[in-house]
């Protein structure tokens, strides 16, 4: 059995480009890896489904996922003869919450189909592999802070200073298509992207770095659930740094220089809880 820790994820700084041809937005991302993580356990399945196929054991996320998507790529990619396999995901990471959680997922069972099958692909073949699988995979092949561009795709690890994250998941999910869209439509996406700028603000201290926090999507995210700007508000109100939604959202995170701070403001906020930004 080999056993995978996949690591949610937050957008520090999420700037989205104009549509590409291949129908996505290009993006310039800062991604930092936080400690709240799923569990997986990946072995040879003893009873494969009469399909043949994986077995994927997810509480509470419907099948097929994307940990199945990424294990029939890493199969038709490499033409192996890998036998069915039974993944067993203890589910931490909210679900549709702009987290990654799905996405670290699929690179962790990336990972362990690799290693079962004798490693024949590197880091960057499992990060090109991973981007026909969900755009969030490349960042999570070998997880860690990052800048990230083009659609997801291209990767460059970066330190971050200590934080700590208060997170406020939401019961209901957001589509991030359908925020992409509302984008679009309230124009909040960019013209042009500047990597490097992103890049600088990547090495500043944490009360620095929060006062640069940017989502493009965050917009898009409010006007399709307009009640979201009570939960930043609370954690604004209750001494955060600084208060974002995360990637296309729901979930609201809020920056604080330590952890009693970040506590005394979980415990005023139902339904929040407290991670770090992992030490990478």
């Amino acid at each position: 059995m080999i056993r995978e820790r996949a690591c949610g994820k937050v957008n520090l700084l999420l700037h989205v480009g104009p549509r590409r041809d291949d129908g996505l937005h290009a993006i310039c991302s800062l991604f930092a890896s936080i400690d709240l993580a799923d569990e997986l356990r990946i072995e040879e399945a003893r009873a494969p489904r009469h399909d043949g196929g994986d077995i994927v054991v997810c509480p509470g996320v419907p099948e097929p996922n994307l940990v199945h998507r990424a294990l029939d790529a890493f199969r038709a990619e490499l033409a192996l003869d890998l036998p069915p396999l039974r993944v067993e995901i203890d589910k931490h990471v909210p679900v549709a919450g702009g987290l990654g959680g799905g996405s670290a997922d699929a690179a962790a069972a990336l990972r362990a189909a690799n290693e079962l099958a004798g490693r024949p692909l590197d880091a960057t073949g499992l990060r090109a592999l991973g981007a026909r699988v969900g755009a969030d995979v490349p960042s999570q092949v070998e997880p860690g802070h990052a800048v990230v561009t083009g659609a997801g795709e291209h990767v460059e690890p970066v330190a971050l200073a200590p934080m700590w994250l208060v997170l406020c998941p939401q019961p209901v999910g957001l589509s991030t298509a359908e925020v992409y869209r509302e984008a679009d439509r309230v124009e909040s996406v960019r013209s042009q992207l500047d990597a490097d700028a992103v890049r600088a603000v990547a090495g500043a201290p944490a009360p620095e770095l929060a006062a640069a926090l940017e989502n493009d999507l965050e917009p898009a995210a409010l006007s399709l659930r307009p009640e979201l700007k009570g939960v930043l508000d609370a954690l604004a109100d209750r001494g955060a740094l600084a208060a974002r939604l995360t990637g296309s959202g729901p979930t609201a995170f809020g920056v604080f220089a330590d952890r009693p701070g970040a506590a005394r403001a979980a415990s005023a906020i139902p339904g929040a809880l407290v991670t770090a930004v992992c030490e990478k």
